[in-house]
C-alpha cells in the first residue's frame, strides 16, 4: 500500500523477520538499510525489524522509494542477503 507523504516521522511502514537457522555467531544477524533515505530500520525484538518514517516525505520530489534492507551475519567470513522493497508515496492535496 503506498505511504501517504502527510505521514509523521516515526509511523512504522513496515515489518521485516529475519532468520539465519545457524547457531553461535553465524546465526547472529544484523540488518540495515542502504542510502540515504529518509526512512531507519530499528531492530524491534529478536530477529525483527521495524521500518520507519525518520524525515518529512514529499511526493513532489520523490514518489516512490526503492529501499534495499541488507542482513549480515556475525560468522567468519560473514554472509550477507538482500532484499528489495519499493515504498510508493501517495500524494496529500496541497493546500
Amino acid at each position: 500500500n503506498p505511504i501517504p507523504e502527510d505521514s509523521v516521522p516515526s509511523t512504522v511502514v513496515a515489518v521485516i523477520n529475519v532468520r539465519d537457522r545457524d547457531s553461535g555467531e553465524n546465526g547472529e544477524v544484523s540488518c540495515n538499510i542502504d542510502g540515504d533515505l529518509p526512512f531507519r530500520l530499528d531492530p524491534s525484538s529478536e530477529n525483527i525489524y521495524k521500518l520507519i518514517i525518520a524525515s518529512a516525505l514529499d511526493r513532489e520530489k520523490v514518489s516512490a522509494y526503492n529501499i534495499t534492507v541488507t542482513a549480515r551475519d556475525r560468522g567468519r567470513p560473514a554472509l550477507s542477503s538482500r532484499a528489495a522493497l519499493v515504498l510508493e508515496v501517495s500524494d496529500v492535496d496541497d493546500k
